[in-house]
């Protein structure tokens, strides 16, 4: 374990850069971790850092020594726990974080018919257009996972999928799901062989009078603005949850939870 104490420390640079610019980590195809339940996750998925950071304070800690042996043969780099404080986004950082190569996989170009064996194994997949809220687009991707929804496509004007912020709200999540940023989603939709189901603030059919037992493309707009026009017009149904009088609406991530559990009751239940 190599001990670094200067702030002007390339290595940290580099991280500081990640952990601040998504246009940076995107162009690297690089993300950091930070926290041991991150971490972890990572793990339990075969993906490997390249790089680990522990604080001193953290380098007798059981749960960091036990993830430095789970990593096996990576770089690692013992920080002041000042430094190290310096370098995370967290009040409190929780002592360790590593660097990962993002998977993966690749946007969906515009025009491009995607290849349905690997692209749609199960059918379902959420489309999210323009959700700009880091902590919005972490908990969606959470719910996604957990209602067994694997493929998500994050257009223009999303939160970056593997920021810090929506990392932490979607706590593991990533790395059970096949996740494309920057995707053409009207491309996506005019290809796409199930049902695109749109979802609208008003007028659109009660999510509950809906069949959902077939593979669904839930489209899911700007906290906003909602969902583009052209991609309203493309799915073949428009989906509103009945509220009660006097509400206008849900938070979007909410609003994809009573959704997608809606659908996977019906497919259990019905």
């Amino acid at each position: 374990m190599k001990t670094i104490t200067s702030r002007d420390n390339p290595t940290l640079k580099s991280l500081r850069a990640l952990l601040t610019d998504t246009r940076k980590q995107r162009a690297s195809g690089q993300a950091v971790l930070e926290g041991p339940h991150l971490l972890a996750a990572a793990l339990d998925h075969q993906v490997r850092p390249d790089l680990i950071v522990v604080c001193e304070g953290a380098c007798t800690n059981p749960e960091v020594t036990g993830l430095l042996a789970r990593a096996g043969k990576v770089e690692t780099l013992c920080l002041p726990d000042p430094l190290f404080r310096s370098l995370s986004e967290l009040a409190a950082p929780v002592g360790i974080l590593a660097r990962i190569a993002v998977p993966i996989n690749a946007a969906v170009p515009a025009g491009a018919v995607p290849p349905a064996p690997t692209f749609m194994p199960d059918g379902d997949c959420l489309l999210l257009d323009a959700v700009q809220d880091a902590g919005n687009v972490g908990t969606l991707l959470r719910t996604a996972a957990a209602a067994g929804v694997r493929d998500v496509l994050l257009g223009p004007g999303c939160a970056g999928a593997w920021s810090p912020r929506v990392l932490r709200a979607a706590q593991g999540a990533h790395f059970g799901l096949c996740i494309r940023e920057q995707a053409d989603l009207a491309g996506f939709l005019k290809h796409y062989s199930g049902n695109p189901v749109a979802t609208v603030a008003r007028d659109g059919a009660s999510l509950y009078a809906l069949d959902l037992r077939q593979p669904v493309a839930w489209l899911f707009g700007n906290e906003g603005a909602g969902l583009a026009p052209e991609l309203v017009a493309l799915a073949k149904r428009r989906s509103t949850i009945p509220l009660a009088a006097g509400s206008e609406s849900l938070n979007v991530a909410a609003a994809a939870a009573v959704c997608l559990f809606e659908m996977r009751r019906q497919r259990e239940f019905r």
